[in-house]
C-alpha cells in the first residue's frame, strides 16, 4: 500500500513540477525576474499574497510590481519619499497601503545590511535557542523571522496578521511555500533553489485546504484540525518516501486539488 501511494506521488510530482506548472501559479511572479533580490522580494510579497483565485493574485502582483517601475529591489533601496505616493492605492483583500509601505521599509532596512533575504530566516549567527523534543528545526528559523519582520520601530500592528509563525499555531501555509520556492534544488524550473543555510529535508509542507483535503483523502493525515502540529504531521509522513525532499510532494498534493478529473478511482488504486 505504502510503495503504491509512493509510486503514484512520484508520478503526480514528475506531472506537476515542470514549466508547465509555473504560468498558472503565483511561483511565476519571481520568475519574471533574474536577480536574485528581486526573486527573494517578489516571491515574498507573490506568497503573502496568495490567497483567494490565482488569476487574482498574479494580476494583483503584477499591478504591484508596475507600481515599483518594474525593479522591486532598485526601487526599495534607492526610492525617495514621492515615489511612495503612487502605492498609497494599492490593496488585495486585507493586504492594503499601509501593509504595502511596511513591508518596503522593511525591506530597505534589510537589504541596507544584508545581501540575501535568507539572512532574515537563517541569521549567520547561530539562533541560541535549541529545537526542543519533538521540534522541527525549521520552527525556530520561522518565529525568527516574525520577530525580526516586525522589529522595526512603529511597525503597524494591523501587518502582523499577514506573517505568521509556528508560535502562532498556524500552518505557515505562505512562508512554508515561500522557502519551497527559494530553498528547493533540483533541475525542473519551478523552484529556485538559490539559498543553502536552511536544508529541503528541513522544509515543511504548505498546508493549505488543496493540499490538507487530499491528503486526509490519501490517509496522510490524522489529526482533526489544520494547524502547525497538521503541516508537521503530513512532512513527516511524506519523509517516508523522501526523506530528503518531502516537500516535492506539494506538486502531487496541490496539484490533484485542483484537478477536478481526479477522483475515487484514483484513490481506490493507491
Amino acid at each position: 500500500m505504502i510503495e503504491n501511494l509512493k509510486a503514484f506521488l512520484d508520478a503526480k510530482v514528475a506531472q506537476y513540477n515542470r514549466p508547465g506548472f509555473i504560468a498558472n501559479d503565483p511561483v511565476s511572479i519571481p520568475h519574471l525576474f533574474t536577480k536574485k533580490q528581486d526573486i527573494e522580494i517578489t516571491g515574498f510579497w507573490a506568497a503573502t499574497l496568495a490567497w483567494g483565485q490565482r488569476v487574482t493574485i498574479i494580476n494583483k502582483c503584477k499591478e504591484l510590481i508596475a507600481l515599483m517601475d518594474g525593479a522591486p529591489y532598485d526601487f526599495i533601496v534607492n526610492h525617495e519619499e514621492v515615489d511612495l505616493k503612487k502605492l498609497l492605492h494599492f490593496k488585495h483583500r486585507t493586504f492594503n497601503d499601509t501593509d504595502t509601505l511596511y513591508f518596503i521599509a522593511f525591506f530597505r532596512w534589510h537589504y541596507e545590511n544584508h545581501e540575501s533575504l535568507e539572512s532574515a530566516f537563517a541569521p549567520a549567527n547561530p539562533l541560541k535557542e535549541k529545537p526542543s523534543s519533538g521540534e522541527e528545526p525549521i520552527e525556530k528559523y520561522l518565529n525568527h523571522f516574525r520577530q525580526y519582520f516586525f522589529s522595526l520601530p512603529d511597525f503597524p500592528h494591523r501587518t502582523k496578521k499577514h506573517v505568521s509563525s509556528p508560535s502562532q499555531k498556524s500552518t505557515c501555509k505562505r512562508l512554508n511555500m515561500f522557502l519551497r520556492w527559494m530553498v528547493r534544488k533540483d533541475n525542473c524550473g519551478v523552484d529556485f533553489g538559490i539559498w543553502n543555510d536552511i536544508k529541503p529535508s528541513e522544509l515543511i509542507m504548505p498546508c493549505d485546504l488543496h493540499v490538507d483535503r487530499v491528503a486526509r483523502q490519501l490517509n496522510l493525515i490524522q489529526r482533526k484540525q489544520t494547524d502547525w502540529q497538521t503541516a508537521i504531521e503530513l512532512t513527516r509522513r511524506l519523509r517516508e518516501f523522501d526523506p530528503n525532499d518531502p516537500v516535492k510532494y506539494d506538486f502531487a498534493l496541490f496539484g490533484l486539488g485542483i484537478d477536478e478529473r481526479w477522483g475515487a478511482n484514483e484513490i481506490i488504486s493507491v
